[in-house]
């Protein structure tokens, strides 16, 4: 696993970060909608690639890392926060968690596309 992998996933953990944080800040259209379920998405999101940095994980597939990251975030909706969290119910919360697992695979396909298509151009 390169260094620009790692630091890209790394980047890509911060981007979902910053999203769970200022959630609270946005106040454009749907403000309910991104309230309620864009910490969510964005958590998700950063576990996704938070799951890709381990050498050991990172030769996973994107298949496999997806679903591990799901296993974690519903996990952490069913068991209300592993215990140590408080958590309130929203069976939308389990949906919106496949949506930033989905969106951040998407992201990882991408970003990969693109940095082997520079690597093939810069050959």
């Amino acid at each position: 696993m390169s260094l620009s992998y790692r630091v890209r996933n790394t980047i890509f953990v911060l981007l979902g970060v910053t999203g769970l944080v200022l959630k609270r800040q946005y106040s454009g259209p749907f403000t309910d909608v991104v309230l309620s379920y864009g910490g969510n998405l964005c958590a998700s999101f950063a576990v996704y690639f938070l799951a890709r940095l381990p050498r050991t994980l990172g030769k996973l597939s994107r298949a496999v890392n997806a679903v591990i990251a799901l296993l974690v975030v519903e996990s952490f909706e069913a068991t209300n926060g592993f215990g140590v969290m408080t958590n309130t119910y929203d069976p939308f919360d389990y949906i919106a968690n496949m949506l930033g697992v989905a969106l951040a695979a998407a992201v990882d396909v991408f970003a990969s596309h693109v940095s082997h298509s520079r690597d093939s151009a810069s050959e």
